[in-house]
This record gives C-alpha cells, sequence and structure tokens, in this order.
C-alpha cells in the first residue's frame, strides 16, 4: 500500500461530485459502498449511489508533525500498513480490518487505546465532507463549519460523508508486551479498570492498551498492553505470538504474559471476530485447518452473515431441526465504570451471553486534565471513565415473543444505568426517547443548514427506521 497523492484524490473527488449529480432530484442519496461493518439492515433502492471507489488510500504522511491526510474509505488495515513504516499509528484502531477511517468517525469506533486517547473522531484535525447539498466544506473545530465538525461523529451520514480526514499520529514501537490479570468479580475488575483509566499504570508499570474479557460472572480479565521496543524487554520466555492458527481470546485464559508485533496486536481479535468465528466451525481444529489462512478475517464472516440473512439459511435449519426461534443479539454498549457491575448483574440473568468484551474509554484530555472537549451527538462527561461492553450472538426466544424483545430490554437497562449503545447495529427507540440520548435538536439544526433539501436521511431514519 502506498500513498496515493494529492492529484489523484482530487481526481476522485471530481468522480464522486459527477455520482451525485446524476442521482435524480429529490431522491436520496446514499453510499454506493460493497462492503460494510454495520449489524443492521437497510431499506433497498435502485437509486445509483456516490461512487466512493476512488477515494480509498492515504493521501500523505507527515511524520514530522506526526499527521496523516487519509481519504475516507480508506480501511485502518491499509491506513496502518503506511503509518507503521514511519513507526507510526492512529490515536485509536480499532479492532476490525475493514473498518474504514470515515466510517469510524462517522459511527465511534473504540480499542484498547481508548481508555487514554478517547474515540477516533477526538484525533481528526479536520475533515472535508460532502454535505446533502452537493458541496464539499471543510470542516474544523474553530472555522465556520465548526458546528458540522463538532455533530459529525456518530451521524452515520446523515450529515454527509467524510472524503478527506487530517488525523494525529502517535509513535510506537515494534512490540507489545501483555499482562492477562484475572479478577474474579466485576466489582474488582472495576476498580482495576477505573484506577488504570485515571492513572495509566498497573502494579508500577505503564499501561498502553486496556481492555478485558469477561468469560464468567467469576473469571474475568484484564488485558494491560505495554509498547516495547524488543523482546528482549518483556517478561521472560515469551516469544512474539500470532494468532492466525492459534485462538487469541482462548490464549487469554491460558497465559499470564504474552508478547506480539503491535500490528498483529492490532489485529489479534479480527481473525476469530473476536470469538464469532466459532459459529462457522472455525474453532474446530479439523475445519481450522482447511479454511484458507487469508480467509481467517472479519470481513469474510461478516459476508457469511449477510448471506445468511439474505437467504435464512440458520433459521431454517432451526425450525427442521423444531429449536425455537432465535433473537440476534449484536450490540456495544457504554455505561459509567461504577455501573458496570449492576449491568454485568443484569445481563447474566436476563440475556446469559458470554464472553462479553469490556473495553474502558474516557474522553481524551490533549493537554492535561480539564482539557476534554464534549460532542453533541454522543455526549459522554469529561473526567468520567466508562465501559463499552460488546457481545454478539443469538438468544433464543421462541415464537410467540414481541418484536425484539432482548434487544429493547438492553436499550431499557442501559438507560437506566446512564449509558448509550452504538448504533452500528440495530436500534428501537421511540424519536422522542432517541433525541434526548443523541442530541436530536441539534443534529436537526445542523442538517438544515447543509442538507436543506433533506436529501440524507436522518440518524434516527437510519439507526431505527432502517433507512
Amino acid at each position: 500500500m502506498e500513498t496515493v497523492g494529492a492529484a489523484a484524490h482530487e481526481a476522485a473527488t471530481r468522480v464522486l461530485l459527477a455520482s451525485y449529480a446524476a442521482i435524480p432530484s429529490g431522491e436520496p442519496v446514499r453510499l454506493a459502498k460493497r462492503t460494510s461493518n454495520l449489524f443492521r439492515p437497510r431499506t433497498a433502492t435502485t437509486t445509483p449511489g456516490l461512487d466512493v471507489s476512488g477515494l480509498g488510500g492515504v493521501i500523505s504522511i507527515d511524520p514530522e508533525a506526526r499527521t496523516a491526510d487519509v481519504q475516507g474509505m480508506c480501511t485502518y488495515e491499509d491506513l496502518v500498513t503506511v503509518t507503521l513504516r514511519h513507526g507510526l499509528i492512529p490515536f485509536v484502531v480499532p479492532q476490525l480490518r475493514t473498518i474504514t477511517l470515515g466510517g469510524a468517525v462517522t459511527g465511534l469506533g473504540i480499542e484498547s487505546t481508548s481508555f487514554r486517547n478517547g474515540l477516533p473522531h477526538e484525533s481528526v484535525l479536520e475533515m472535508d465532507v460532502l454535505t446533502g447539498a452537493g458541496e464539499i466544506v471543510t470542516a474544523t473545530a474553530t472555522n465556520e463549519h465548526r458546528d458540522l465538525f463538532d455533530a459529525f461523529p456518530n451521524s452515520y451520514g446523515s450529515l454527509g460523508y467524510a472524503t478527506r480526514l487530517r488525523i494525529e499520529l502517535e509513535p510506537v514501537p515494534a512490540y507489545a508486551a501483555l499482562r492477562h490479570v484475572r479478577f474474579s468479580d466485576a466489582a474488582a475488575l472495576t476498580e482495576a479498570a477505573a484506577a488504570i483509566s485515571v492513572s495509566g499504570e498497573w502494579d508500577g508499570e505503564r499501561v498502553d492498551g486496556l481492555d478485558g474479557t469477561a468469560f464468567s460472572p467469576d473469571e474475568l480479565y484484564l488485558t494491560l498492553a505495554r509498547w516495547t521496543d524488543a523482546p528482549e524487554t518483556a517478561r521472560a520466555g515469551d516469544r512474539p505470538s500470532t494468532y492466525v492458527d492459534e485462538i487469541y481470546y482462548r490464549s487469554i485464559q491460558q497465559r499470564t504474559t504474552d508478547l506480539l508485533t503491535v500490528e498483529d496486536y492490532l489485529w489479534r481479535w479480527d481473525t476469530d471476530w473476536f470469538w464469532c468465528s466459532g459459529a462457522f466451525g472455525l474453532q474446530n481444529p479439523r475445519i481450522r485447518r482447511l479454511w484458507p489462512r487469508s480467509k481467517r478475517r472479519s470481513d469474510v464472516y461478516h459476508r457469511l452473515v449477510g448471506l445468511d440473512t439474505r437467504l435464512g439459511i440458520i433459521a431454517r435449519l432451526d425450525r427442521l431441526k423444531k429449536l425455537p426461534e432465535r433473537e440476534r443479539v449484536v450490540q456495544d454498549i457504554e455505561v459509567p465504570v461504577e455501573r458496570l457491575p449492576a449491568f454485568l448483574e443484569w445481563f447474566d440473568r436476563e440475556v446469559g451471553m458470554r464472553p462479553v468484551w469490556l473495553c474502558p474509554l474516557r474522553l481524551r484530555e490533549p493537554d492535561g486534565p480539564g482539557s476534554a472537549r464534549t460532542w453533541a451527538t454522543y455526549p459522554l462527561e469529561p473526567g468520567r471513565t466508562y465501559v463499552n461492553v460488546g457481545f454478539w450472538g443469538t438468544v433464543a426466544v421462541g415464537p410467540e415473543a414481541p418484536d425484539a424483545p432482548v434487544n429493547r430490554a438492553i436499550e431499557q437497562r442501559v438507560h437506566e444505568l446512564e449509558g448509550h449503545k452504538s448504533l452500528y447495529s440495530e436500534a428501537f427507540y421511540d424519536e422522542a426517547t432517541f433525541d434526548a440520548l443523541y442530541e436530536g435538536a441539534n443534529l436537526a439544526r445542523v442538517k438544515k443548514t447543509y442538507d436543506p433539501d433533506d436529501r440524507l436521511s436522518t440518524l434516527y431514519e437510519k439507526a431505527v427506521r432502517r433507512k
């Protein structure tokens, strides 16, 4: 992967604008994009979409300023390939290879550096956005388009699409040394996660990456990553591990320490889509040996899930086996750290899905304590630690169950615990509750400015009404 350069970016932008002009007046504006990391269905349309085929690269890197100009559809896999050559990575690299930079900013990516670096949009310096009016505007935190800059994160294309983003980068050495610290209950893990998120260390040692895995109510782990220059600086006995033939999440229970290259660490969850590859039999050693190594990727699994969603293969097989109907529960939620034990206790009782992923986060404080800024469309409190809980699977509900009872119950419980949930998957909020949670009035004001003819669907239409 090489940088594409400014001239190629300008040519791709012209193609994009021509594709916008080709969409009939009054018809909705959407991306013509083959791949997606969304887990919510969308209403089918025959209207041509925006041609973003030339917007998938890195435009340039400035190693001295530690910044990158990146096209909106560039995947983190391609972005990291370029930045690592300079010993740099984005402040936050979401777990899955094919998440795009524009998608992470407009849809809130997260990863183990989020306890110190916040979310991807917090390290964006400026961005070019194709608005619903068909114009490309450059938005920053201080220019005349700062209202768009502030509202863009978590807007999921309802305010436009980023064509170019200038982001900050941070230096990184070659390796990540890991410690898997076990806890016997959620309260103890919560106390440790809260302390690490504030101090940036554990047991006298710096922590650069922090996430967790809860296998059962009495078996939970925090994985602490420390950037290091050479294997010799890691603990004795560790050798660089890769998790393509082996399964990363199982190593958490089997090892107390580990050593990965930074690149392998960034994609440690992707090979098995956390633990969801088990749904395809890929954790069976015999099947795993037959499955090509190059196809052990989250985007491959996502396409298989999409195929099943369209054809209903698993549901038909379940009916033939006389198994109860199942509800898909694929969600990421965030609750204040002190509310985590209450959520997990409720979740175990009412949902019963394990393992679950845990990822602490705080709004970034670039200039020290008290320097965090807030973001209207996903309001988190400065100085407060939250924990993202990710759970992905299905739950038996039976044929007489109302529509999406488990997902609706999760939404209600998260709301009760002062939390939010990500909108990449299905949502069922009524419009008033949704607007209260995601600052609907502010979104409407910004959308009216940049999309006066309503060419773009609103966030509620996208997230709940599936447009």
